[in-house]
């Protein structure tokens, strides 16, 4: 099997964290964003895994390299036009052959190998409350009759959280050589989900694989709902002398906390220093220097000095606030 993986994008909704970093390598509970999406991958043992990347892509790829020993292949997207041509271009070079899509912000809790032996062609899905911002599937009789995206009269609330599995790939690939050919976009873009309503019509029978647990990092609050879910199952770090420190909580290597009250929900990276401080429901980057400030609900880069009083934060790197 074969995985293709999207991380061309520029977390605009994340700035200014991602001015530094493309947004898979923002980390939280001690690990990069894209490291909750590449271990369950690697227990599957792919083939290959491809990324398409675009912005900052160079920062992804040394990080895969260093970090991970499956084959990996990283193809540059030219041209921002939507998922369905992010994927359209990484299928370009792609021998037929099973397929695993997943999208590069897109953490689920669960077992993808059942994923995978679920159907021939299968979709992730997950109930939202708000299916007008999603593409949807249409499910009777325990087969998706339909999908649709963004409709702004949804006929269920079931959406494609960015899983996708096809035991061959050159359907999917011919329905989006042919929309690119074509010039045919859904809301300005190339859309994988027309792609796959193409298939639809011509008689494949995608199975609903329904997900309970899927987690968004798309934004400052949804990526501090992630982390604190994901930092519950953190193993709990050594106590403090001259410290409090309230579960869950991560501290990174070489981190030194003095006389302060740490959580719960924080975490904090390595090399970092904090002094005199309270911090509660927080993502504290690398070698960032915190003194006499009471902090929640805040993300702070890399490198950050702060020292003053009591703020809701959004910081991105090298940033230096003092005398507040």
């Amino acid at each position: 099997m074969k995985v293709i993986i999207p991380v061309a994008g520029t977390g605009t909704r994340l700035k200014p964290h991602t001015l530094t970093l493309p947004k898979p390598l923002l980390r939280m509970g001690g690990k990069a964003i894209l490291d909750y999406l590449l271990r369950p991958i690697t227990e599957l043992g792919p083939e290959e895994v491809v990324f398409v990347v675009g912005y900052k892509g160079d920062m992804i790829r040394d990080y895969v390299r260093k970090n991970y020993a499956f084959e990996s292949r990283f193809i540059q997207q030219d041209r921002l036009l939507g998922l369905g041509y992010a994927i359209h271009v990484a299928l370009e070079g792609l021998t037929d052959s099973p397929l695993m899509i997943l999208l590069g912000d897109t953490i689920i809790e669960g077992d993808l190998g059942k994923f995978v032996r679920a159907g021939d062609y299968t979709l992730g899905l997950h109930q939202v409350d708000d299916p007008q911002r999603f593409g949807i599937a249409e499910v009777v009789d325990g087969s998706i009759t339909r999908v649709v995206e963004k409709p702004k009269r949804p006929k269920g609330n079931l959406a494609l959280i960015g899983l996708y599995y096809l035991s061959e790939s050159g359907r999917i690939r011919d329905k989006l050589a042919r929309l690119v050919r074509l010039g045919k976009k859904t809301r300005g873009e190339i859309q994988l989900t027309d792609a796959l309503a193409a298939m639809i019509k011509d008689g494949v029978q995608f199975t609903p694989f329904e997900v309970s647990k899927w987690f968004d990092c798309g934004k400052k609050e949804t990526m501090l709902a992630t982390s604190r879910h994901f930092l519950v199952n953190a193993p709990a770090p050594d106590e403090i002398p001259g410290s409090t420190l309230l579960p869950p909580v991560h501290i990174g290597e070489n981190a030194r906390i003095e006389n302060s009250v740490i959580g719960p929900d924080v975490s904090v990276g390595a090399g970092t220093r904090v002094k005199n401080s309270v911090i509660s429901d927080a993502i504290i980057g690398n070698d960032v220097r915190i003194e006499n400030l009471v902090i929640e609900k805040s993300i702070i880069g890399n490198n950050v000095v702060l020292r003053g009083d009591k703020k809701v934060l959004n910081i991105g790197d090298s940033t230096q606030i003092t005398g507040c």
